[in-house]
């Protein structure tokens, strides 16, 4: 995946666009409303909505994206089931169903027919998905560090908390896309040389391991880290606030 845009969805590759929508088109019409989809259909749907966040600006990235089963980020509900949903004029769509029961229908034509994402977008997202790992082992350390009955204190609010109602904040100066553009820097990448692969668990990743390592490394040196509220992460509260502070967390 080199100097050009490629419709990759998950492991499928497509020769267009018009492909790709009669594929998922396909899929929509095997059911009928109301039905979940099989395991198969289901991680091809969840292949598509991490397709969608591919397009996610960089700043997005700091608010959170769209997690998806058995994904680790920022920022919102883990999703739990797919299913054909009723859709104006009772057609078909959609129907994605998270962990706190809110669903929403989304359309398989928007995703697949968005613009090209930008070289910056695309680096940043797999820049995150080096350090996922990194970043649910800071969550986990705390709860097991702060854990009373699987409530802990919101690191801004002191709310107690469960698991799901928490998220990994990038606190202010270095928010993730101030890192990711450090880096770019730092060494000097040319975007367009840049070589992308999906990894077993069907992230894009850097196919250069070694540039992976050497970013998982800078993000760990740059990162102040919060555990805060849902809600707190996405009004981006303290943004003053430029010193690291002694509660600050950092990747182990």
């Amino acid at each position: 995946m080199k100097n050009r845009y490629e419709i990759i969805i998950g492991n499928k590759s497509f020769k267009s666009k018009k492909e790709a929508l009669a594929f998922y088109k396909s899929v929509l019409n095997k059911y009928d409303f109301g039905q979940s989809l099989n395991d198969e259909d289901y991680r091809l749907v969840l292949d598509l909505l991490d397709y969608g966040s591919f397009f996610d600006d960089t700043e997005a990235l700091d608010n959170g994206s769209t997690i998806l089963d058995g994904d680790v980020a920022d920022g919102e509900s883990v999703v739990v089931d797919i299913r054909i949903g009723k859709a104006q004029f009772s057609t078909k769509c959609f129907e994605v169903v998270y962990s706190d029961m809110n669903s929403q229908f989304i359309s398989y034509i928007l995703l697949i027919n968005q613009p090209k994402t930008n070289l910056i977008s695309y680096f940043a997202k797999a820049c995150r998905n080096s350090v996922i790992k990194d970043i649910r082992a800071v969550k986990q350390a705390f709860f097991d560090k702060y854990s009373d009955k699987g409530f802990v204190k919101c690191q801004e609010t002191g709310i107690d908390s469960k698991w799901e109602e928490l998220v990994v904040d990038h606190r202010q100066p270095n928010t993730f896309s101030v890192i990711v553009d450090r880096f770019i820097e730092l060494y000097q990448i040319d975007l367009n040389e840049i070589e992308y692969k999906v990894n077993e668990d069907n992230h894009l990743v850097l196919e250069d391991e070694s540039l992976a390592e050497k970013f998982r490394a800078y993000h760990k040196e740059k990162a102040n880290l919060r555990i805060v509220r849902k809600e707190r992460n996405l009004s981006r509260s303290g943004l003053a606030k430029n010193q690291k502070q002694n509660k600050d967390l950092t990747v182990s």
